[in-house]
């Protein structure tokens, strides 16, 4: 019984490598962000000039949007490989991120919340600022929608955050009784 129960724990333990295609994918998903940012950029110069500030305001918002996806890609790419399949190996020689080996998984879970939060709050801006263009009911309705789930995203980021203290709140020594 003892080996079987050793093949089943090498295998689960072994089985955390299929995770590593995955994070590889991410970054493919990494360079077709890029591609499309790059895409967005192109067809913004030509019309630099004849651009209105709030609509140059407005692609400047999504490039901005896409560039923080981009960060978030990295950061799940990169810390979910070293948290969950195996440490990266990064030579002296070579430029390591700060943050590289020293975020565990709450503190990743924290940082999406956030980069979520944030890149909501972007796409919440460029629909505010396209408000003078609603005219209908289902605009406002629309417009209402959006504000729901961006606060419904703020509200679970401050919640997660909570529970990851409540979590890591250590325990008050014992007191000792003399009697």
């Amino acid at each position: 019984m003892h080996k079987f129960e050793t093949l089943i724990e090498r295998t689960m333990y072994r089985s955390r490598w299929l995770l590593a295609p995955i994070y590889l994918g991410l970054s493919l998903a990494l360079l077709a962000l890029g591609i499309k940012f790059f895409q967005e950029l192109w067809h913004l110069l030509p019309h630099i000039l004849e651009l209105s500030e709030a609509d140059m305001v407005l692609i400047t918002l999504s490039l901005i949007d896409l560039a923080m996806v981009g960060g978030l890609i990295v950061m799940v790419m990169m810390s979910g490989y070293e948290n969950f399949v195996s440490q990266l190996n990064v030579s002296d020689d070579e430029e390591k991120l700060s943050w590289l080996g020293k975020m565990d998984a709450s503190s990743l879970k924290m940082k999406i919340a956030a980069s979520i939060v944030a890149i909501s709050s972007i796409h919440l801006l460029k629909v505010f600022m396209n408000v003078s263009n609603a005219s209908t009911e289902a605009d406002f309705e629309r417009l209402m929608w959006y504000v729901i789930i961006h606060m419904t995203f703020v509200i679970s980021a401050f919640a997660m955050g909570a529970l990851d203290r409540v979590a890591k709140k250590p325990e008050p020594p014992a007191v000792e009784s003399r009697l």
